[in-house]
């Protein structure tokens, strides 16, 4: 079978436009990696190159030069890319371990940093954040941009994460750039659609809130889950 090219994978599923989209921290390593590739050969599409380096991934054991070059679609030029961004990485080092955040009431979505700046953004930023069996924070990442509808924001896009990181729940957030902290007739019947599909793959729903200057609305505790 031949590649895959690039501009035959869906917009929405390019890790090039999902960093514009979404930002970095919501790709995966395989993802990023195929971000900082950019393309793969005749016989190996980029994905597929990027999910063979992201096995080798170790934290503080990251893949030599000459284990690249093992790796089918890896010539020089894509070994030299990466190995330049390893090096990269190791003289910044990495940010500090972040507070391990457990949320047991809605006003503990502001411990994270992503959701406390949306009361502040003009535009309306829809967040997922995953949550593990004792609703300790695993992630939060950006899944769209602008007015909330079941378009927009799509079961597929709201659980691929959760998926990937095996959470045992999701909380979804977003913010009223208007200051209303109530619940708009389309907040509500996406929560109820978002709601339905985590039943059906088993991550639950624990929450949908709405973030405003000031105020944090759970629409769980109107009644709406």
């Amino acid at each position: 079978m031949p590649a895959k090219r690039m501009t035959e994978i869906d917009p929405l599923d390019r890790p090039r436009e999902k960093i514009e989209r979404k930002g970095a921290c919501a790709l995966t390593d395989s993802e990023l990696i195929a971000a900082i590739l950019g393309k793969g050969t005749k016989n190996n599409d980029v994905l597929t190159i990027s999910k063979r380096v992201a096995k080798l991934l170790e934290k503080n054991n990251l893949p030599s030069y000459d284990t690249l070059l093992q790796i089918e679609g890896i010539g020089p030029s894509k070994a030299s890319v990466l190995m330049a961004c390893f090096e990269l990485a190791n003289r910044y080092g990495t940010p500090a371990e972040r507070e391990q955040i457990r949320i047991t009431e809605p006003e503990h979505i502001l411990r994270i940093k992503e959701v406390s700046d949306l009361a502040f953004r003009s535009q309306e930023h829809f967040l997922v954040t995953t949550l593990n069996g004792a609703s300790e924070v695993i992630n939060t990442r950006t899944v769209t941009m602008g007015l909330l509808n079941h378009s927009l924001v799509h079961p597929r896009e709201v659980f691929a994460d959760a998926i990937t990181d095996r959470a045992a729940a999701i909380i979804c957030i977003h913010n009223h750039p208007s200051g209303n902290p109530d619940p708009s007739s389309e907040d509500i019947a996406v929560t109820r659609q978002l709601a339905d599909a985590g039943t059906i793959l088993g991550i639950s729903l624990l929450d949908h809130l709405i973030i405003t200057k000031g105020a944090v609305t759970s629409l769980r505790s109107l009644g709406y889950l």
